[in-house]
């Protein structure tokens, strides 16, 4: 099942029976717990109003994990403190950015070259994203 519309190389949610090797792939197996954390806290913290937690969709791009994103059809609004931004974007785009937070800051706690790698293909990816506008705003 294609979510999201890249003329490339179109991003597919994980398969139940692969959801098990979906945070060890993006995060290493070292910081899957920690990696998981802290999407779903930067997801807390950047739509508090909206986000209540739920089911997680994952999503991989040529069987290489790429982002998560909660698995409702709702829209989220999103506020970074940091940056200014404000805005509202599909649950797709919450949780790319959520997972963009995510990897930046731990990259920064530990040295890994599987964060800054899978950050990279993820930057990439959302360039091509219908909502690459609201994401690299929020990112800013």
């Amino acid at each position: 099942m294609t979510l999201t519309a890249n003329a490339a190389k179109p991003a597919t949610l994980v398969p139940e029976a692969r959801r098990m090797e979906f945070f060890p792939g993006l995060f290493g197996r070292s910081l899957m717990l920690v990696g998981e954390r802290a999407v779903f806290q930067f997801m807390s913290w950047l739509s508090p109003q909206d986000y209540t937690g739920g089911m997680w969709h994952f999503h991989e791009r040529e069987g290489q994990p790429l982002f998560l994103s909660p698995a409702t059809g709702k829209r989220f609004r999103i506020t970074c403190e940091t940056n200014g931004y404000q805005g509202e974007v599909s649950a797709e785009a919450a949780g790319l950015i959520a997972t963009l937070f995510a990897l930046s800051h731990l990259s920064f706690q530990h040295e890994s070259d599987q964060l800054g790698e899978a950050y990279l293909r993820l930057y990439e990816f959302a360039g091509d994203h219908p909502e690459a506008d609201e994401i690299f705003k929020a990112i800013d």
